[in-house]
Formats: C-alpha cells, structure tokens, sequence
C-alpha cells in the first residue's frame, strides 16, 4: 500500500474553531452529519485518495472554508469517520451481545464480525486505516477517541461482570492494539484471513490469563 504525501492543511486564513467536543447547535451537528456523510460515500468508491476537501465539502453542500472549520485536514475527518463506524458497531454489540461462554471467545465474536463487516467496505476501511497511521499529535485527542472506543466495545463484548482488573485493562489495550495491526496487514496484503483471525482470538485470550 503506497505512502502518499501528507494532506495538506486549510487554506491560508481559514481556521479550525469547530470541534467534535465543542457544544453543536442543531444545525451545526446536521452539517457535521453531512460532512461525515459525503466523506465516507467517497472512501467507500475510492479509498484514501477519493477523499479530497474540495469534493467533500461539495458532496456536504457546505463552502470549503466551513468544512476546514470542522475538520482542518483530512486526516481529522476520516478518523473521524473512523469514530462513527466505532460508534454503530458498539450499538450492535450491546444491541446483539455475543453468547459464547467465555470472555475471550465473546470477544474474538466481536471483533471477527466487525472484521467481516469492514471487508465488505475494504476502500473505506483502508481509507481510515491509513488516515490513523498518519495521525499527529494535532490528531492526538481524536486517536485518543478511537482507542477508548475501541476498549469500550471488547469491554463490552467481553461481559466480565466485574469492573476490569489491571491486568485485564492493560488486555483490553493489546487486543484493541491487535485488532488495528490485524486490519493494516490484511489491508496491506501481509496478513491472511486466516492469520487475523488466528491472532484475534490469540489477544483475545489474554482477558483470562493471570
């Protein structure tokens, strides 16, 4: 999977003074919505490089100059598209549980379908795999964002009854770890289907150890 260069940032004189923690209005987090919405048509049909500003900012109907306001580059929109996919699957799983009978299987369920449903977007996943590889500190508290999502679900999923050990916290860190590793390298070629779920359920595991 080729490196491309960084994107660049908002146009001289634009500056970003909306955030995803600031207080929206109603209007506000509809056009938000809409942005959210036309980025991701574009990385399903195109991956990475099919998202640009200007034709996002198009697809939202917004001026280029508001989308910058809300998202002042592009690896800060599609970590947050990253944030909304999260989002959907943590309402499945606790709409839907997993039933296997031990923490680490439930887990390894999890993650194995939302594998699977990432497959059928494969453009949209590389598209946001790639914007969190290229995350910098300006990114750090939307990265933060998606690895506490992230333990939030397999927390979920888990079901442990009982708040989480230190021991199961610093699991719960590497099967998150595991499963965006896992993704890159099918993303990349590198990793089989086989391997990634091999490897799930192998970090899965780590829930019950100790």
């Amino acid at each position: 999977m080729p490196s491309p260069a960084r994107p660049p940032g908002p146009p001289p004189g634009i500056t970003a003074g909306i955030t995803a923690s600031a207080p929206l209005t109603p209007r506000q987090a509809e056009r938000r919505t809409r942005i959210l919405r036309a980025a991701t048509t574009l990385a399903v049909r195109g991956g990475y490089e099919a998202v640009q500003m200007r034709e996002v900012a198009e697809g939202a109907q917004v001026a280029l100059g508001t989308l910058y306001r809300y998202f002042p580059s592009k690896v800060h929109l599609l970590v947050a598209v990253m944030l909304v996919q999260l989002s959907r699957l943590q309402e499945q799983v606790r709409r839907h549980p997993p039933t296997g009978e031990e923490p680490a299987g439930r887990v390894a369920e999890t993650l194995t379908t939302a594998f699977q449903a990432l497959q059928r977007e494969p453009r949209l996943a590389e598209a946001m795999v790639r914007a969190l590889s290229f995350a910098d500190r300006s990114v750090s508290a939307e990265v933060d964002e998606v690895s506490g999502l992230t333990s939030a679900i397999i927390l979920d999923a888990a079901q442990l009854g009982a708040p989480p050990t230190t021991e199961q916290q610093a699991a719960l860190r590497v099967i998150g770890h595991t499963w965006h590793a896992t993704l890159l390298g099918w993303l990349s070629g590198r990793t089989s289907l086989t391997e990634v779920r091999t490897d799930l359920h192998t970090a899965a595991r780590l829930l019950t150890l100790g």
